[in-house]
């Protein structure tokens, strides 16, 4: 138990650090603490600069692969259709900085989604490089 509580404050932290990078880097963001224990769809993080809005499923893990669970994909899809804003997943693999991918960038297994290393360097965008 201490473990999971252990992690799910690491992923809150590593969230509200995405949120800082927007601040600083002149958008608006808040964290969406209630995704994942409500009815409704929301993503971990809503970011928008002007006209363009952004909303992220975020991970952190210290392995070579992301999964992200196929309800997750899903719903993150569902509220970016209805709040019609851009649709990213955002990985951070240990000592490597964040990552954003579009959820046709990540392989489809039997019960998730999957992202490794090298393909979020491959296909991902920087958080420089989607903040442009």
């Amino acid at each position: 138990m201490v473990w999971q509580g252990r992690t799910k404050a690491r992923g809150s932290a590593s969230e509200r650090e995405l949120v800082h990078k927007f601040w600083d880097a002149g958008w608006a963001a808040f964290r969406a603490p209630a995704s994942g224990s409500m009815q409704h769809d929301l993503p971990d993080v809503i970011a928008g600069h002007g006209p363009r809005k952004l909303g992220i499923e975020a991970k952190l893990t210290t392995k070579g692969v992301q999964y992200f669970t196929k309800e997750e994909v899903a719903s993150l899809i569902a509220f970016c259709n209805r709040f019609g804003c851009e649709c990213w997943l955002a990985v951070k693999f240990s000592r490597k900085g964040w990552r954003f991918l579009n959820p046709e960038d990540l392989r489809v297994t039997a019960a998730s989604h999957a992202v490794r290393l090298d393909e979020a360097e491959a296909r991902g965008l920087t958080f420089e490089e989607l903040v442009r």
